[in-house]
């Protein structure tokens, strides 16, 4: 009996301990993040805040093709009822969007005292680090360095006819790129722009790195895209090299990445353990040293990442450029199409 008596109790032990571990499972912290940035560049840095935080991230990305629109679409479909709890964007346009339609919840830390109000929105809705710009991708084996064009203007010219590509604008950067025309140069200048490019033949493509890809096997000399493309070009030894996007002379668009709370999201605290890291210096030098080269706001990591800091980012308002943004992207659909 007395065997039996204790066979019981260490099958009851084990039980118990087999429960608990169960339990601490069942009970440890998760997050919903649905992010736009290229997949292979966020997983690391996932992986990472799981290591520190012990909250296990429920990722979801998007596709090239559809880039960032699909995922707000999405966000804007669950907003009576969210699934997700965090927005990491690879662009900000879209963010603002949302921020406006109250399906984005305040978020505030000591962290955000400090930040740039350039890079955040006066309700807390949104912050915006980690900075990509737009760019003159060539193929060099095609385009000298001299002759490669610097400026929107310099794309008009005749020489570049049928020579260039770019992602189609309802998705991703380049309908960003293309509102920041209307903003900078006026609705009336940006559609003689629209049909200049028209004029010279511009091809559309899915994606930005497809126009990348485009040039580096020689179906196109130049495209419009962002650093964070030719970085990946460079990387895989393409023939690609790039001239900073000047409109005007007044500097070349950078659009930053964003984060933001979802309103009503399942796991409000998780979610603000996530948004301290993703708006912290060590995820910034992360994507700085990543494949993406980000260049940097926090002043701190300037002088380490200065090969990546843009040299003439354009003045711009960033609410403006998405006040032009649906205008803009129908325009272009209508003119370039």
């Amino acid at each position: 009996m007395k065997v039996v008596f204790a066979i019981i109790l260490v099958v009851l032990f084990f039980s118990i301990l087999t429960s608990c571990e169960r339990n601490d499972g069942q009970n440890q912290g998760q997050v919903v993040l649905y992010c736009s940035v290229d997949q292979s560049i966020a997983e690391p840095i996932i992986a990472e805040f799981e290591k520190q935080s012990g909250i296990q991230v429920l990722a979801r990305f998007d596709t090239e093709a559809g880039k960032t629109v699909g995922l707000v679409q999405k966000i804007r479909a669950e907003a009576a009822s969210p699934i997700a709890d965090v927005f990491w964007s690879s662009e900000i346009f879209y963010t603002i969007r949302l921020g406006r339609e109250g399906i984005l919840a305040e978020y505030r830390s000591d962290q955000t005292k400090r930040w740039p109000a350039v890079f955040a929105d006066a309700n807390g809705r949104w912050y915006g680090f980690a900075l990509r710009g737009r760019v003159i991708a060539y193929n060099t084996e095609k385009v000298s360095g001299n002759d490669a064009p610097h400026s929107l203007e310099d794309i008009l010219e005749s020489k570049w006819k049928g020579r260039v590509v770019m992602a189609t604008p309802e998705f991703g950067t380049t309908g960003g790129d293309v509102a920041s025309w209307f903003a900078n140069y006026g609705s009336g200048r940006a559609e003689k722009i629209l049909q200049q490019l028209k004029v010279n033949k511009i091809r559309l493509v899915d994606g930005n790195s497809t126009a990348v890809r485009m040039i580096a096997t020689g179906q196109a000399d130049v495209c419009f895209t962002d650093t964070d493309d030719v970085y990946a070009a460079q990387r895989n030894g393409w023939p690609v090299a790039m001239n900073y996007l000047d409109q005007g002379g007044n500097g070349a668009l950078t659009i930053p990445n964003t984060a933001a709370v979802i309103k009503g999201g399942p796991h409000p605290e998780e979610a603000k353990a996530l948004m301290a890291f993703l708006l912290s210096e060590q995820l910034e030098k992360m994507l700085a040293q990543s494949d993406s080269h980000n260049s940097p706001i926090h002043p701190s990591l300037n002088k380490q990442f200065k090969k990546y800091v843009i040299s003439k980012p354009l003045d711009i308002d960033y609410e403006k450029v998405a006040d032009h943004l649906p205008a803009a992207i129908k325009t272009a659909r209508e003119i370039l199409h």
